[in-house]
């Protein structure tokens, strides 16, 4: 006999699938601005690193 791991439950579709993952290590100093950041807007940390990445935008639209 086998044991099968439960199925997990599905939720409702997201209107905007998050299909990639980065890991990145980064320095005390950028890790309290990272912190500091989500405390003060109320979001996650990935939420911030998902900010600070659409900050760069403009700047590869420039060229």
């Amino acid at each position: 006999m086998f044991w099968l791991p439960p199925k997990k439950k599905m939720g409702r579709p997201t209107d905007n699938p998050k299909r990639h993952e980065i890991k990145a290590r980064i320095d005390d100093e950028t890790f309290q601005i990272l912190t500091d950041y989500c405390e003060e807007k109320g979001k996650s940390r990935a939420e911030g690193v998902r900010d600070g990445i659409r900050k760069l935008e403009p700047d590869i639209k420039e060229k």
